[in-house]
């Protein structure tokens, strides 16, 4: 999973390298990106946590949970952000519209350049050679010599480990 470190006021970037992609879950064994207004994300990634803790090893389960909540509280009915989770065998997308999104070819991009770094890694995937971390580096710089809100200041998260 990759995410880049932009944060943007208006059209003011605040922030350049900003953690949008992170490990929760037991074992630290999920993988979080977000999108959207930063407070919100966090109560989202906190929730989410809590989900994890009472459905253990259901992802999805939680991811569905959590949906519900912020479909129906009317405190995270407020929130604005996205949400990018996977495992080692899964992938979401969750919304406030109480969605939980499961693609067909489990590719997942979210935000402001996400169409972007989505056609680029679909164009990508079927590359011979290329690992995922590959696909999602080049997808990544491709958003952001694009999207304005998108910078190149990518940090990737694999479920094997960490790259800057």
């Amino acid at each position: 999973m990759a995410g880049d470190g932009q944060v943007t006021l208006g059209q003011t970037v605040i922030k350049g390298n900003a953690r949008k992609v992170r490990r929760i879950g037991p074992k630290s064994a999920i993988l979080a990106g977000f999108a959207g207004a930063t407070a919100d994300a966090f109560t989202l990634l906190e929730r989410l946590e809590a989900k994890l803790e009472r459905y253990p090893d259901q992802l999805e389960r939680a991811c569905v949970e959590l949906a519900k909540d912020w479909r129906t509280d009317r405190y995270l009915r407020r929130l604005e952000a996205m949400m990018a989770v996977a495992d080692a065998h899964r992938s979401f997308t969750l919304t406030g519209n109480g969605d939980v999104l499961e693609p067909e070819d489990g590719i997942i991009a979210i935000g402001s350049g996400g169409n972007y770094a989505l056609s680029a890694a679909r164009a990508l995937i079927d590359i011979e050679g290329l690992t995922a971390e590959d696909v999602a580096r080049r997808a990544m710089k491709i958003a952001g010599d694009i999207c304005v809100y998108t910078n190149h200041s990518v940090r990737v998260e694999t479920l094997g480990g960490e790259t800057e």
